[in-house]
């Protein structure tokens, strides 16, 4: 089957090698974004995806929208390339209504929740700050509706204690790339229906903002560890010390110990401790603003936070 792959950061990347290496499918084009500038130097760097696609000696279409005057260049040469199918993975970009019918087999996306549950752009993020035990990714036809499409296909994942948003993405992006090229192939032997999704248990995960990732200490100790494990480690959870920004690793549950006020730092020895809504939590990782992260205890030694509440 003649496949253009839509995708751009890392979790697309085994998707991407999956189907380059798939025997019966043959990548005739690579869809991603533009060169972003990244890093202190802000210098402009290619997309991972965009990467593996040169290295496999694949077309790249950067364009930075799919939409308008634009991109009239980039579907012209998609109707050239005359894919069945359009294959996705956290492409990054809109697609308009007119080109959804373009390939034979539509526009087919890999998102990382078990649909309907947590259609939008952070699946991940959102199964780990509410606490779920199963996650999966799914393989779903794309159309108007936001993550609305009939679903080919799942896989479940489980979400460990100690998961960060990173840990779990990148698990669901090896399985998901299994089950994406499951679905390609069944595609291509016509032996694959979907499935509309029900209209029960629908939820959504809106785009994270730095402010999400801002920890609130008085909310219950269980909650804080889930809602630094899903920040981490993009946006990065963070709190304020005074006028100070400090990026924060995951935190560990104490059982007992001292009953702190909400936000109160205690350090004993080399453990830092916070107070919450409930128990204290161990502070693992640090960052301030201009250094790299470093581990709470070495922080403390200089900063000499004890006493001194976060906010």
């Amino acid at each position: 089957m003649r496949i253009v792959f839509a995708g751009t950061p890392e979790a697309a990347v085994p998707s991407l090698r999956a189907l380059l290496a798939a025997q019966h499918h043959d990548i005739v084009g690579v869809l991603t974004r533009p060169d972003a500038r990244v890093g202190r130097g802000r210098k402009l760097r290619p997309s991972p995806v965009r990467e593996v696609a040169a290295e496999a000696g694949v077309e790249v279409l950067t364009p930075s929208s799919l939409r308008g005057e634009a991109s009239e260049q980039t579907r012209h040469r998609l109707q050239e390339l005359a894919p069945d199918c359009i294959a996705v993975v956290a492409y990054g970009q809109l697609v308009p209504p007119d080109l959804l019918d373009l390939p034979t087999h539509g526009w087919v996306n890999l998102h990382f929740s078990l649909l309907p549950a947590y259609r939008g752009a952070a699946p991940v993020q959102a199964a780990i700050a509410r606490g779920d035990d199963i996650t999966g990714a799914s393989t779903f036809r794309i159309e108007e509706g936001l993550d609305t499409g009939p679903v080919f296909g799942r896989v479940t994942e489980t979400i460990r204690n100690s998961d960060t948003s990173g840990d779990l993405l990148e698990r669901l992006a090896v399985s998901g790339a299994d089950l994406l090229v499951a679905t390609m192939d069944g595609l291509d032997s016509g032996a694959l229906r979907p499935e509309a999704q029900p209209d029960v248990d629908v939820s959504y995960a809106a785009k994270i903002t730095t402010e999400d990732a801002r920890v609130d200490w008085s909310l219950p100790a269980h909650v804080i560890d889930r809602q630094v494990r899903a920040h981490s480690p993009a946006p990065g959870a963070w709190t304020m010390l005074g006028a100070d920004r400090l990026k924060l690793g995951p935190v560990r549950l104490v059982d007992g110990g001292e009953d702190l006020p909400a936000g109160q730092i205690r350090v004993q020895k080399r453990t830092v401790l916070v107070g919450t809504g409930s128990g204290p939590v161990e502070l693992s990782q640090v960052q301030v603003p201009g250094k790299k992260m470093m581990a709470a205890g070495d922080w403390a030694n200089g900063a000499q936070p004890d006493g001194k509440a976060l906010s």
